[in-house]
């Protein structure tokens, strides 16, 4: 038998020898089993021409009469794993090229939508504003001006009333809306577009009070001496009353910086409370909720309060001395996100609750808020698999997305 170079598809060679334990041509991986007594052992060298090696085949018959691959022959056979399997060490390709991108791109997406959307809002409410009141100047510089004068320079008080205040009257104006929504089963045209179908409907009274009583005592007694503490810092820090508003576009850009910073420590703080020790005595207080709510978003143990819904929010405004308008226009509007994520319902023209939807429904995937720091630490990768990450996506037509992007029926229908 000649051996081949190994270079080319060229012709299979292949070599018969018949004993009571007959070896294989030098290169070939041995077999792995003996003859046994009465058994005569044939032994087959593949020659692999794309790898210049030979792969082993044993096989043993039964009595001498019966050729290889006979009818009547009893054939046991093995085959052993060629050399370049057992070392092949090749990478595997990724499941998903760009995957962390498209997640950059995502998030980017929709800070920059919002961005532009408070651009378009500022300019067009601004203009009619001052249409309307025939204000001189700038209207919100005007505005910021007389309600600083009807604090009469009281700082603190301004403070508390811009950052706690002010978001806590639209966060509570939004859950309202919504409480009713869950608890009436009313209008139809919002219930339409509830993502888990069978849950919530309507949703139990006497849950949804305990939830409102649990809100109620993190506020009062939680964010209230944070907000305190935060005006404090920030007024050893700078001006964070300042006579004069920052400049819009720098509004904008604190604004980003912001989310970024609540992006990072929301996704670990919240990682974090799901280690055994602090999920079974803190944070599984939260996940009671399988399927949530919208004022569920506040509803959690006090030190999951203060560490994972405060301090995330907070940090930004700290760290940058922002104004007390970009601080109340960032936290409204970090309220009113984490209540869309919670609200159940995935509703046109509003950021996709999708994300954190399935986290309460499945606990162990998307940790985060923008979804990048899960793809980076593969925390996503199950609900990409699965038909909420398909209608993980804005909203623009009437047409619920569980209608559209239906889930595939249950094996027991």
């Amino acid at each position: 038998m000649t051996k081949g170079n190994g270079k080319g598809a060229g012709p299979l060679r292949v070599s018969w020898a018949t004993s009571s334990q007959s070896e294989a041509p030098h290169g070939a991986d041995k077999p792995g089993k003996q003859a046994t007594a009465g058994e005569k052992s044939r032994s087959r060298a593949v020659y692999i021409p794309q790898t210049g090696e030979y792969r082993a085949v044993t096989r043993l018959n039964s009595g001498s009469s019966s050729r290889p691959g006979s009818p009547d022959s009893q054939v046991k056979e093995m085959e052993a794993p060629s050399t370049s399997q057992q070392h092949d060490r090749r990478p595997r390709p990724p499941e998903s090229t760009g995957g962390l991108w498209d997640s950059v791109k995502k998030a980017a997406f929709v800070i920059g939508s919002g961005l532009f959307f408070l651009i378009a809002f500022r300019n067009s409410v601004t203009w009619h504003l001052q249409r309307f009141w025939g204000a001189s100047g700038d209207f919100w510089q005007t505005q910021w001006t007389k309600l600083y004068v009807v604090f009469n320079g009281n700082e603190a008080a301004l403070f508390i009333f811009g950052a706690m205040l002010v978001p806590t009257f639209f966060f509570w104006l939004f859950n309202a809306f919504l409480m009713v929504v869950d608890t009436t089963g009313k209008p139809s045209f919002i219930t339409r577009y509830r993502i888990q179908t069978d849950k919530n409907n309507p949703v139990d009274p006497e849950r949804l009070r305990q939830a409102v009583k649990t809100v109620l005592f993190n506020q009062l007694f939680l964010s209230i001496p944070l907000v305190v503490l935060t005006f404090a810092l920030m007024q050893w820090r700078g001006e964070p009353c300042s006579p004069d508003l920052p400049t819009f576009h720098w509004v904008l850009l604190e604004l980003a910086i912001c989310g970024l910073l609540e992006e990072i420590l929301f996704y670990y703080s919240h990682r974090l409370f799901h280690h055994p020790t602090f999920y079974k005595h803190v944070h599984k207080i939260h996940h009671e909720w399988t399927a949530p709510v919208g004022v569920v978003s506040l509803y959690a143990h006090p030190v999951e309060h203060v560490c994972s819904n405060m301090l995330p929010a907070l940090i930004g405004p700290v760290l940058l001395g922002s104004h007390l308008a970009t601080t109340s226009l960032w936290f409204t509007i970090a309220l009113l996100v984490t209540t869309v994520s919670h609200c159940g319902y995935h509703l046109p023209l509003l950021p996709s609750p999708e994300f954190h939807d399935f986290h309460h429904l499945k606990f162990n995937q998307c940790y985060g808020v923008l979804g990048v720091l899960d793809r980076l630490h593969g925390t996503d990768d199950k609900f990409r698999k699965t038909k909420a990450y398909e209608r993980h996506t804005l909203l623009l037509s009437l047409t619920p997305l569980t209608e559209s992007i239906p889930d595939p029926p249950k094996k027991s229908e």
